[in-house]
């Protein structure tokens, strides 16, 4: 009898030990402060931005991007098509951006598309290219918040012989050098992409970019070859890209990452 006591009382006893335990914890838990919020501006040109519904199914990897964070962190994406680093300025773009940074912010920072093409209306020159980005990071800093260079998205263009041609070469390269001379953080999205491209190869790459067949979309009756443009599979394997380097580069944005029992979100 005294033996099924002392078992009966062991096992309340050792009851309330998990009851206090989990309460305690519990308590502990609520003690825990959240996570500060905090914002990922993108700026940018088409490449990156947003479209309108007529425009679909091409997609900016902006748009991809914002499905990878948790509730602490907000999107923000003033990328506009045909923006180039001068004029993302004289629209009011980057005044929009800076006029709202907060401390520990990240600014996603990628141009070349526009700039680097001399006929364009929008073009800027080597010089004023290294310029205004130089600009953008001084700014970004100033309000204590974080820039982040992006190399230009590759385009489609492979050669007759199934070469693919790095058409962002020398902007890309002063992006590169911009970063490298400012200590700035860098994700190589022309090289990466261009590797992706590659493994893809001249024929299945097309599953990346805008390219419909007539009557396909009626968005696009007579079908689209756009080798700038992705569609949604394209976008989100280029947000990928920037969301896999930005972790490595930056323990903070990672803590912020969606998990789920197959990875990330």
């Amino acid at each position: 009898m005294k033996t099924q006591v002392s078992k009966k009382h062991g096992g309340l006893h050792h009851g309330l030990l998990n009851f206090y335990f989990l309460l305690f914890t519990c308590i502990g838990l609520s003690f825990i402060p959240p996570k500060k919020k905090l914002t990922i501006y993108l700026a940018g040109d088409s490449t990156m931005a947003d479209k309108k519904v007529a425009a679909f199914p091409k997609t900016g990897w902006g748009t991809r991007f914002r499905n990878f964070f948790d509730s602490s962190v907000s999107i923000v994406n003033k990328a506009q098509n045909g923006r180039s680093t001068r004029t993302f300025m004289t629209d009011g773009l980057w005044k929009q951006i800076a006029d709202s940074l907060q401390a520990d912010d990240y600014v996603l920072i990628q141009f070349g598309h526009n700039d680097e093409v001399p006929t364009k209306a929008a073009a800027t020159t080597e010089k004023e290219f290294r310029s205004n980005l130089n600009l953008y990071i001084e700014q970004t800093r100033s309000k204590k918040a974080m820039p982040v260079l992006i190399t230009p998205v590759t385009r489609r263009s492979f050669d007759s012989s199934g070469n693919l041609q790095d058409t962002h070469a020398r902007y890309a390269q002063i992006i590169r050098e911009t970063a490298a001379e400012n200590k700035v953080l860098l994700i190589d999205l022309d090289k990466e992409s261009m590797a992706l491209l590659l493994r893809f190869g001249p024929e299945r790459s097309k599953w990346l970019y805008n390219h419909l067949q007539p009557g396909e979309n009626p968005n696009y009756p007579d079908g689209k070859a756009d080798d700038t443009h992705f569609n949604e599979m394209g976008a989100r394997k280029m947000a990928e890209i920037v969301l896999a380097d930005l972790r490595k580069l930056s323990p903070e944005i990672d803590s912020r990452v969606i998990k789920s029992n197959m990875g990330v979100k």
